[in-house]
C-alpha cells in the first residue's frame, strides 16, 4: 500500500480546506508537492471543473485549478512523484484531445501521469459546454476504450459509435502506451466500470462500511477475476481517500484509519490532513511518512 496526497490549494470545498489556502498559490503548493516527493509519497492530485454554478458552489466549492497546466508546472520541479487527475470529466473532452494534451504532459513529466477520470454529474456544466449529458455513461465507456488504444500512439485509430478516427498523426504523444486509468465516482457502477475498462478505482464521498460492501460485491463478480488475471495490464489499484488526519497530535488514530482502509483492500490511500499553514502541512507530511514506515 502506498500513500498519495490530496493536494491543498488546488480544490477548495466548503468545510474541508484551511483558511490559509484562500490566499495561497502555486509556490506554496509546489513546496508541499516537492516535500511529498522527498518523503516517498506516490502521487499528488488535481481535480477538474470548468465552471461551477453559483448555487452549486456553495456545496462543491468554486476553486478548481486546471490539472493540465498545474501538473505541467509541478512536473518541472519534481522527478519521481506521479500526477493523478482526480478526476478528469470524460464527457467534456474528445478522447483524442485527451490523448494529445495529456500525452504531452506525460512526455514532459517522463511518463508520470495517471488519468483519473469520471463520467461527470453536474448538468449545468455539461450544458454550458454543449456536451451531451443523458448518454454520458455510454460515451464515457467508449472514451475509455478509445484512450486504451490511442494514448501513447503516434498514429491512433479507433472505430466506435460515438468516436471514429484514423489516418491522424498525434505528435508528441504520451510516453506510456498503457497509461493507468483510474475511475472516480461513488456508485457500484463506477467500480464495475473500473474493473471492466480501467486499472483502478478512486471513489469519493463514501464511508468505510460502504466501500467494504461495494468491494466485496465486486470481488464476487466474474469480471474481477478476469481483470486480475490479465497479464498485459498493470495491477488493479484501489485508491481510497481519508481526510482530517492529524498524525502529529493523533498518531494512533491516523494509523488506525489508514490500516482500516488497507484491510478492506486499499492499495493506495489519498491522505488529507488537518493543517493551519503550509509549514504545518509539511510537518504533517513528515509525521505521516514516519508513521507509514511501521504500517
Amino acid at each position: 500500500m502506498q500513500l498519495g496526497i490530496v493536494t491543498p490549494v488546488f480544490t477548495r470545498v466548503p468545510g474541508s480546506h484551511a483558511s490559509w489556502e484562500a490566499d495561497a498559490g502555486i509556490e506554496e503548493a509546489a513546496r508541499i508537492v516537492v516535500k511529498a516527493e522527498e518523503l516517498g509519497y506516490h502521487h499528488a492530485t488535481c481535480s477538474e471543473h470548468i465552471g461551477i454554478p453559483t448555487e452549486v458552489a456553495k456545496v462543491r466549492g468554486f476553486t478548481y485549478w486546471d490539472p493540465l497546466s498545474t501538473f505541467g508546472y509541478l512536473s518541472a520541479v519534481t522527478t519521481r512523484l506521479r500526477f493523478v487527475t482526480f478526476v478528469l470529466v470524460l464527457g467534456y473532452h474528445h478522447p483524442l484531445a485527451i490523448a494529445k494534451r495529456y500525452g504531452t504532459l506525460d512526455r514532459i513529466s517522463g511518463g508520470r501521469l495517471i488519468l483519473g477520470v469520471g463520467v461527470g454529474s453536474l448538468l449545468p456544466e455539461f450544458e454550458m459546454l454543449g456536451a451531451p449529458f443523458d448518454d454520458r455513461g455510454a460515451r464515457g465507456d467508449e472514451s475509455l476504450r478509445a484512450l486504451r488504444t490511442s494514448f501513447g500512439r503516434r498514429e491512433p485509430e479507433f472505430h466506435g459509435e460515438y468516436f471514429d478516427y484514423s489516418g491522424m498523426i498525434v505528435d508528441p504523444c504520451g510516453v506510456q502506451e498503457t497509461v493507468p486509468l483510474w475511475i472516480g465516482g461513488r456508485t457500484q457502477r463506477s467500480l464495475r466500470r473500473a474493473v471492466e475498462l480501467a486499472d483502478g478505482w478512486a471513489p469519493f464521498g463514501l464511508q468505510r462500511a460502504e466501500l467494504a460492501t461495494m468491494l466485496d460485491k465486486a470481488r464476487d463478480a466474474e469480471s474481477w477475476d478476469v481483470r486480475h488475471s490479465a497479464a498485459d495490464l498493470p495491477p488493479f489499484e484501489v485508491s481510497l481517500p481519508v481526510g482530517g488526519l492529524d498524525p502529529m497530535a493523533e498518531p494512533d488514530a491516523a494509523v488506525g484509519r489508514i490500516v482500516a482502509l488497507r484491510d478492506i483492500g486499499a492499495t493506495m490511500v489519498n491522505v488529507n490532513f488537518r493543517h493551519r499553514s503550509p509549514e504545518h502541512y509539511v510537518e504533517q507530511l513528515e509525521a505521516m511518512a514516519e508513521l507509514a514506515r511501521g504500517i
